[in-house]
């Protein structure tokens, strides 16, 4: 969701050299972005680990030579690389007690915390008045990467007519955020016996027994890439599908910038700030006192979760299916 304002800083500098930095599990995101001229990793839990890291990172971005730091994230850590790594500008929120470290320092008004994370960005731009380009979302595929992803599909079975369904059953803030994988199982069969679609449940490293376990509910009706594949080729087997269900997570993200027709189950957090940027995805949620909590657990009865139900998803599935 930062791919508009990334667009909007092209835009801005269009003859200028543009870098990313990244940490190694989101960098695949920015792959084959046409607005960026290159990547760096900063590698946390591997050479950037522990109190030299930050020095080493800040040393190696010397050597860049960059003109000018735009500091996305808010934490005081990104500001201090920058003034380490001796960026002569540096423009970023007023946040977490960095206004002496930024040199272009943009308030955080109460009101800019409530708006959508895309325009949240794209205010930090906007606040030092340059041009925004617009909230479409950028996600590159390749050819090479879907080919790829129809070998991996016809591995288990599936071919290029065959209707292919993607459930996201997990996220990684908590479980307040995820409906409850027996539904995801119940809803998987009805759309199978619906449609006769393939279904696919997608998922990183941490869910493989949650995939596995929605797997075993479905009779193994289904394939199981949960920490199978790498987020590339989830990102390139998330395009092919029909129809994609998930909770509020990355892989929601990454469905709405390939334009791919998807639910977006809701409960702990917040529409508002962080729903799927597409005009193909629709939102279930259903409205109690206590949502959004925005609590990783939640602390009660998971009653925003437990009131949406299989039947609620069903249709506006079969819905989706039928307009697109």
């Amino acid at each position: 969701i930062t791919t508009p304002a990334i667009r909007a800083v092209r835009k801005n500098f269009p003859e200028a050299k543009i870098s990313l930095l990244a940490k190694p599990w989101v960098a695949p995101i920015f792959y084959n972005n046409p607005y960026i001229d290159n990547i760096l990793i900063y590698d946390a839990a591997g050479k950037h680990k522990g109190l030299s890291g930050i020095p080493r990172l800040s040393k190696e971005l010397r050597k860049e030579k960059f003109d000018l730091a735009i500091l996305f994230q808010n934490a005081f850590e990104a500001a201090m690389i920058a003034v380490l790594a001796g960026i002569p500008n540096r423009l970023g929120y007023n946040t977490d007690a960095r206004n002496l470290l930024l040199t272009h320092c943009i308030r955080l008004t109460p009101a800019m915390k409530r708006v959508h994370q895309i325009d949240y960005y794209l205010g930090i731009l906007e606040g030092a008045s340059l041009k925004s380009d617009g909230r479409h979302l950028t996600l590159v595929v390749t050819n090479e990467e879907r080919k790829h992803a129809e070998k991996i599909l016809a591995k288990h079975g599936i071919t290029g007519k065959d209707r292919l369904v993607g459930i996201n059953p997990g996220a990684v803030f908590g479980s307040a955020k995820r409906w409850f994988p027996e539904r995801y199982a119940a809803l998987s069969v009805k759309l199978q016996d619906y449609s006769g679609a393939k279904i696919a449940i997608f998922g990183g490293p941490g869910e493989k027994a949650l995939g596995q376990y929605i797997s075993e509910l479905m009779g193994n009706r289904c394939v199981n890439f949960c920490g199978k594949t790498s987020l590339r080729e989830a990102v390139a087997l998330i395009e092919r599908c029909q129809l994609f269900i998930t909770n509020d997570s990355g892989l929601m993200h990454v469905a709405a910038a390939l334009d791919t027709s998807q639910i977006a189950i809701f409960g702990s957090t917040d529409h508002v700030t962080t729903s799927p940027g597409s005009p193909k995805s629709r939102i279930i949620r259903v409205q109690v006192p206590c949502s959004p909590c925005l609590k990783p657990d939640c602390p009660i009865d998971h009653r925003c979760m437990k009131k949406i139900t299989v039947d609620m998803v069903y249709a506006a599935a079969v819905a989706l299916l039928m307009e697109y």
